[in-house]
């Protein structure tokens, strides 16, 4: 740790974290990272950062920011609500004038494209497991595309980082959040933080994954293949040409100019035939 500490000049996370009274909070999903060279790893995962914007959500006492910062980070717009953590991420600010802003706030209702005057910004953050999904669930849904973010490097339980990266070929894991990420990103889960790492310890493994925006995905109304997905994967025991009357009383036409078999379920379509359904459903809507 001292090697570390070294590095930047700042104390020991544990120490900061006993003199400012941290105790992670469950409500809040929070689970702290204390190993600054974990911290290192994932800034570095996410690429070059000099002089690069980055948003963090969720800093805590700030292991995440310190690691972002010490590896160039231009600027770190940190988004955090409990107020508690707010003076030791002061702490870091004073040590690395002018490059750290930290929003008092709620990441779900902060505008974080308003925040950076339309630049563009890394997303690199530990999430609050109890918010992750809502959240990037968000940022996928931007418009218009590609969006104001460059690319997103964050950490999920591991379930759920399967969930996002899975095709056809992963049934268990493959659905809506799937589909979405998929049609506009490149995803991959870069590797597994162990549950030891954590304090307090969570139950299981996290990973952390990066999505990279397709500048041209394939093209397809937004609403429209969240329409369909949810109709399949609503009902994905069942063929397409029963789920998908969840959104056309009589799908078999919709399906047929999509190019997929009525008996298909939802778990073996890949992400360009719901994209194929999205389109013949907006044909279908329109004739």
């Amino acid at each position: 740790m001292s090697g570390v500490t070294s590095q930047d000049g700042l104390p020991p996370l544990r120490e900061v974290v006993e003199r400012h009274g941290l105790m992670a909070q469950k409500a809040l999903g929070q689970n702290f990272l204390f190993d600054l060279n974990l911290t290192g790893r994932i800034a570095r995962a996410a690429g070059p950062l000099e002089g690069q914007t980055v948003v963090e959500i969720g800093p805590g006492p700030g292991g995440l920011t310190r690691a972002l910062l010490a590896n160039g980070a231009g600027r770190v717009i940190a988004i955090e609500r409990d107020r508690r953590c707010l003076p030791a991420l002061a702490e870091i600010a004073a040590h690395y004038p002018g490059q750290l802003d930290v929003v008092d706030g709620d990441a779900l209702a902060v505008d974080l494209s308003n925040l950076l005057g339309g630049n563009p910004a890394q997303i690199v953050a530990n999430l609050p497991y109890n918010i992750g999904t809502p959240l990037l669930v968000g940022w996928l849904s931007a418009e218009p595309w590609p969006p104001w973010w460059m690319s997103l490097t964050l950490m999920f339980q591991r379930e759920v980082a399967e969930r996002i990266v899975a095709t056809p070929e992963q049934r268990a894991a493959y659905g809506r959040l799937a589909v979405l990420a998929n049609w506009r990103c490149e995803t991959k889960i870069l590797f597994d933080v162990p549950k030891t790492a954590f304090v307090p310890q969570p139950k299981i493994t996290s990973s952390i994954v990066q999505l990279v925006p397709r500048l041209q995905p394939e093209p397809c109304d937004r609403r429209l293949l969240e329409r369909v997905t949810l109709a399949a994967f609503g009902q994905r025991r069942k063929m397409l040409r029963q789920s998908l009357k969840a959104v056309l009383a009589e799908p078999a036409a919709m399906i047929e100019a999509a190019g997929l078999s009525p008996t298909m379920r939802a778990e073996e379509v890949p992400v360009s035939g719901f994209v194929a359904l999205a389109n013949a459903f907006a044909s279908t809507a329109r004739s």
